[in-house]
């Protein structure tokens, strides 16, 4: 069960708010955020907004996928991958490429993915059940 903290700007304030609406962990808020209705729900019980919840219910969908956690789900949202959807599009070649310039420039991560890593995570994006709608 991965905490809510390991996702990018949810820190304790953020968090608290969470919990108080009954969401502990990062699959409960994919499960609770996964739909318009639910972000909605959700966004009126903690007093976020709605665009914010989504923007953690995506980063909770990337981490769904192996060796995606919160350094690199930082990473890929910087190459403009936020979501699995965006992803699963993705050439792995392109995207290795984008990371490796954007790591030097920003220095998020210790190691960029190797290509190897990123092929899988595109392949398993073309896998995953889609469970975010929009």
């Amino acid at each position: 069960m991965t905490l809510l903290k390991a996702i990018e700007g949810i820190g304790d304030v953020f968090m608290e708010k969470l919990k108080e609406a009954g969401v502990y962990n990062v699959k409960q808020l994919l499960r609770a955020g996964a739909t318009p209705a639910g972000r909605k729900e959700l966004a009126e019980k903690t007093g976020l907004s709605e665009a914010q919840i989504l923007k953690w219910v995506n980063r909770a969908d990337l981490m769904r996928i192996r060796g995606i956690g919160e350094e690199y789900s930082d990473l890929l949202e910087m190459a403009g991958v936020d979501t699995v959807v965006e992803l699963a599009q993705r050439n792995a070649q392109n995207l290795h490429q984008k990371l490796l310039e954007i790591n030097q420039e920003k220095k998020l991560v210790r190691r960029v993915p190797a290509l190897r890593m990123v092929r899988y995570w595109i392949e398993r994006a073309k896998k995953l059940p889609r469970i975010v709608t929009y």
